[in-house]
């Protein structure tokens, strides 16, 4: 069973597990895969995000972080990062971070999600976003470095919150 609960300083080490796991490939995210723990550890759990993960028992499955896209005039817009480790994935942990990170976002009074670079090779992340709402809005050619296709474009997607309650 997956549950999803708000992350807190005890998940570290899963969390870590996991960013690990998902920058080593070098095809998702642009961080390296010598990117330092206390660099992932503020990722996730500083003291200006907002953090959940996907757990069976006491295992972190998957996590998902909130955080305003842009300061002032633009922080009604919230950005997203997630993360499913690779033992997890085909499970639908994925769509069940996304689709609770919808709620979460509008219930933090977030009036949309802007995500910045999704990995245009990334195409189940780009489906799984898409079967959610959000629309391609963007494209950075090129703006991708992968590890083995070389520069791929990446994206820019967007959705409104509108229509989510709370």
């Amino acid at each position: 069973m997956t549950d999803i609960r708000r992350a807190g300083a005890a998940d570290a080490d899963g969390l870590w597990d996991i960013f690990r796991d998902v920058v080593a490939g070098g095809d998702t995210y642009v961080f390296g895969a010598d990117t330092p723990r206390d660099f992932a550890d503020a990722y996730w759990l500083g003291p200006d995000v907002a953090s959940w993960v996907a757990v069976d028992g006491d295992r972190v499955l998957g996590m998902y972080k909130l955080v305003p896209n842009q300061r002032d005039h633009g922080a009604h817009v919230a950005n997203g990062s997630y993360m499913v480790g690779s033992a997890a994935r085909g499970r639908g942990v994925g769509e069940a971070l996304g689709r609770h990170s919808l709620v979460e976002a509008r219930r933090l009074g977030y009036a949309a999600i802007q995500f910045n670079f999704v990995v245009s090779t990334n195409t189940a992340a780009v489906k799984l976003w898409q079967r959610l709402g959000f629309d391609i809005v963007g494209t950075l050619p090129r703006a991708f470095r992968h590890a083995r296709l070389g520069f791929v474009d990446a994206y820019v997607m967007f959705r409104s919150l509108d229509d989510i309650d709370v």
